[in-house]
């Protein structure tokens, strides 16, 4: 057994509410409570969750390019009959999509409503 472990992926942005409230509703995880505005988690199961921490003066990554990098990228596993629906879902919730997988990528890319990158990857 390892000493250490992850504890959670926090990303930056400039409204931590509302960007937990993005992925809470897209993974139907629930936000837990914040503690100034400045840090707020979503909580999922088996302990897993996402935190949101509000940065001054945030840049948004510019994909693909690496003017402004992306530094990480989410990957959400869907199954491939369910894709249209997952991505109906995203596109209501705020998300843009940025690359369709035309057939031949087994991946779409979209950019979540601070412009952090994440793909639905089928299944």
């Amino acid at each position: 057994m390892s000493l250490i472990s992850l504890g959670v992926v926090a990303l930056d942005c400039p409204d931590p509410q509302a960007l937990a409230g993005f992925y809470a509703e897209m993974l139907g995880w629930r936000v837990e409570d914040n503690r100034d505005g400045e840090w707020v988690e979503v909580a999922g199961p088996d302990g897993r969750a996402l935190a949101f921490q509000r940065v001054a003066d945030y840049r948004p990554p510019q994909w693909p390019g690496q003017d402004a990098p992306q530094q990480l990228h989410l990957d959400f596993d869907v199954a491939r009959a369910d894709i249209d629906e997952a991505e109906r879902k995203v596109l209501a919730l705020g998300a843009k999509l940025v690359q369709h997988d035309d057939g031949v990528r087994d991946w779409r890319v979209y950019l979540d409503p601070a412009g952090h990158p994440f793909c639905f990857c089928l299944q």
